[in-house]
């Protein structure tokens, strides 16, 4: 269904995509769906929304039907105060949505917490992901991992509360240091960001959940990374950003052994959001993907 309403600050040039809108028991999702052909779901992470994949969607509607939804609480979708905002809970109304859209058998393209939301969609044994595009993202325990285990526990405290609930630290200090060149970040592109959470509020209920969630979910990314095996029949495709603050080359070293078989792209000069920082690497690596397979 097409949804109508539209913020003031919406870059419409930036994001020229009919925005629609489902609605689940615990509110209302939107999404964009843009294109025919062979289906590609777009899953983002935090502290971003369906505005992120914009450059893919843009270079593949020709050919595919693009569908990239924004999370409960994310982007344009609605904010409940009763909602659970954990990764497991947004992979549970991810998998409502796609049931709902029927999207059928799809290529699934997940980044960041997109990949412990999506992946679920790729191990619950209907076969409906045909291709896997993982980009910057896990699906595991980070229990081994000492350096994210640091910065799990330094957000779980008091200090960590008050960064992301008054100074917008997943938006402010840790967005901008991911990216390989600042620069890429320009300040109409931030604004698409930071104006989904202008509020502290807003910014504990949905950001700050998905910050306690990288060691409170533990169980559920381990239980992703037992069915690690379960890939195998996919092809897939692994496109890094090397200069990614967030998630360090060790964690690619992680995607090599569980996606054996998949085609690993590294990009040296992109960070955390290769689609954003260098688009046409990315959907050379989509297309090439999706004429091989």
């Amino acid at each position: 269904m097409e949804d109508t309403t539209t913020p003031a600050w919406l870059d419409r040039q930036a994001y020229p995509f009919t925005s629609r809108g489902l609605d689940l028991p615990e509110g209302r999702l939107h999404y964009v769906d843009e294109g025919s052909g062979p289906v590609i779901l777009f899953v983002h992470g935090t502290p971003t929304w369906s505005f992120e994949w914009r450059h893919l969607v843009a270079g593949l509607r020709a050919t595919h039907r693009c569908v990239a939804v924004d999370h409960l609480g994310f982007g344009l979708s609605e904010r409940p105060s009763g909602a659970a905002y954990t990764p497991e809970a947004h992979a549970e109304r991810l998998r409502a949505f796609v049931e709902k859209l029927g999207l059928g058998r799809f290529t699934l393209v997940v980044h960041d917490f997109g990949g412990p939301i999506g992946l679920p969609l790729a191990l619950d044994g209907s076969g409906r992901v045909e291709r896997l595009v993982v980009l910057n993202s896990w699906m595991w325990s980070f229990a081994d991992d000492a350096e994210m285990t640091k910065r799990a526990k330094m957000v779980a405290g008091g200090v960590g509360r008050f960064l992301y609930r008054r100074l917008n630290a997943s938006l402010r200090l840790i967005t901008p240091s991911a990216y390989g060149d600042r620069r890429k970040l320009t300040r109409a592109i931030f604004a698409q960001y930071l104006a989904v959470f202008p509020d502290a509020d807003s910014r504990e209920r949905v950001l700050y959940a998905l910050a306690l969630a990288l060691e409170r979910s533990a169980a559920h990314y381990d239980g992703l990374w037992q069915r690690r095996a379960e890939l195998a029949a996919i092809p897939s495709l692994v496109v890094w950003g090397l200069k990614d603050s967030a998630f360090r080359p060790h964690q690619l070293a992680k995607w090599r052994e569980a996606l054996p078989h998949a085609r690993i792209v590294e990009l040296p000069s992109a960070g955390h959001w290769p689609h954003e920082e260098e688009p046409e690497a990315v959907l050379a690596a989509l297309r090439e993907l999706m004429r091989a397979s």
